[in-house]
């Protein structure tokens, strides 16, 4: 009998691309969705991934109820925890992100503990790290920075994965067991789409795309490809020394305007509507008047951000996937899937 993970948001763009990982070095995966209608198409498209679905479970989960947790926990060695909100437009009630996201982590947790589960890994963020701070600050975030709530700038995104992130280490600090958890903060995830849902980072390069966004705000990106994050899960989950650990991830930092020029060069036939220009920042602030996107993120405008990347490459053994080739291996999945 193999070992068993528990995987929540398979359905999720982060969790296939585990759940590959996954079964791919032999694992048993149980992954969680919160409707089991859902299944046929996650197994369509793993398996359509190359992935041995043999070994593929599913059970009903919701970050917000506490129904069916100690159950998937059932013969469980191991959970991967990737399952929470995110979205580019603010909500009106900020609880709508920091409820489930906390919530479905305590659920998550404490489940775990109670089955004596010997490895968690959790899906956090850089939003946990590098906001809140000076905009003046140049040097890199790294894994003992802590996102500031009580800086400017912070939205109920960040503030949701900051406080989920906290709160897990709260957990296991209070079960004596903060060396069996490992976080991986990473960056916008982009590469890849294994389906049609382009799901929120891709959705940024699909806008750029498809002739929605006239000229490219000056606000930065860091990037980091989908297929090293899923690598990173599955290295610290079998890693001994990665537990107790945070492992930030983001291979670069660019704006708009450099991520427009490379897929303008990778994609000749859809240059006509990628944005040649950049914006100047009143005119974006303007145009956040009108668009929900850009109004949530005007915050960031001209804010560069870094991550020091390096214990993650080397719990990986090997350098990042440079940013260029992921923004490319999205424009790729969007066009294969009629998405631009």
């Amino acid at each position: 009998m193999t070992d068993r993970v528990l995987l929540t948001g398979i359905s999720g763009f982060l969790g296939g691309h585990v759940a590959l990982e996954l079964l791919g070095a032999g694992y048993t995966v149980r992954g969680s969705v919160r409707n089991l209608s859902r299944t046929d198409k996650v197994r369509a498209t793993l398996q359509r991934a190359g992935a041995d679905i043999s070994r593929l479970e599913f059970v009903a989960l919701d970050l917000e109820r506490d129904k069916g947790w100690d159950e998937a926990m059932e013969g469980v060695r191991f959970l991967q925890h990737t399952a929470s909100p995110f979205v580019l437009q603010m909500p009106p009630d900020k609880n709508e992100l920091i409820r489930p996201a906390v919530e479905g982590t305590e659920r998550a947790l404490n489940a775990a503990l109670a089955a004596n589960v010997e490895r968690v890994v959790l899906t956090s963020s850089m939003a946990a790290i590098a906001y809140g701070h000076d905009k003046s600050r140049t040097a890199p975030f790294t894994a003992n920075d802590w996102t500031n709530l009580e800086g400017r700038g912070v939205t109920p995104y960040t503030e949701s994965k900051t406080l989920a992130e906290r709160r897990a280490w709260e957990i296991m600090r209070a079960a004596g067991r903060e060396t069996d958890l490992a976080t991986i903060n990473p960056s916008g995830i982009f590469g890849p789409l294994l389906d049609e849902d382009p799901g929120t980072s891709a959705t940024l390069v699909q806008r750029l795309m498809n002739g929605s966004v006239p000229a490219a705000p000056r606000i930065p990106l860091v990037a980091i490809d989908v297929r090293d994050v899923a690598r990173a899960h599955l290295a610290a989950m079998i890693s001994p020394e990665a537990g107790g650990h945070r492992f930030p991830m983001g291979e670069r930092t660019m704006f708009f305007a450099e991520v427009a020029a490379i897929l303008r060069q990778a994609f000749p036939a859809h240059a006509r509507k990628i944005p040649r220009r950049e914006l100047a920042d009143w005119m974006v602030r303007i145009y956040g008047l009108f668009d929900k996107d850009v109004r949530s993120n005007l915050g960031e405008l001209g804010v560069l951000k870094r991550l020091d990347s390096s214990a993650a490459t080397r719990l990986l053994g090997r350098e990042l996937i440079p940013a260029d080739a992921s923004f490319i291996a999205t424009g790729e999945s969007l066009i294969a899937h009629g998405l631009v």
